[in-house]
C-alpha cells in the first residue's frame, strides 16, 4: 500500500516536471509571414493582369496589349458612366 502511494507521488512529480518545462519544439516556418503576404499580393496582381489580358483579347476580340492603354480604360469608364 505504501509502495503504491510512493509510486503515485513519483509519477505525479514527474508529470509536474514535464508540464513545467517549456515546449522544446520550435516551429520553424519555411516562409515568413511577410513573405507569404508579398507572394499572395503578387499572385493577386498577376491574376488581375492575366484576367484583363484574356478578357480583353478573347472575349472582347481586341489586341491583348491594348488593355494597358489609358484610352481603353477611359472608354470603358465612359461606357459604364453612360449606362448609370
Amino acid at each position: 500500500m505504501e509502495q503504491n502511494r510512493v509510486m503515485r507521488q513519483q509519477i505525479e512529480e514527474e508529470i509536474k516536471e514535464v508540464e513545467a518545462k517549456p515546449n522544446p519544439r520550435i516551429k520553424v516556418r519555411l516562409l515568413p509571414i511577410w513573405l507569404r503576404l508579398l507572394i499572395v499580393i503578387g499572385l493577386i496582381f498577376i491574376a488581375v493582369l492575366s484576367g484583363a489580358l484574356l478578357g480583353y483579347s478573347v472575349i472582347g476580340g481586341g489586341p491583348a496589349m491594348d488593355v494597358f492603354q489609358k484610352s481603353t480604360w477611359t472608354h470603358i469608364i465612359d461606357i459604364v458612366n453612360k449606362g448609370a
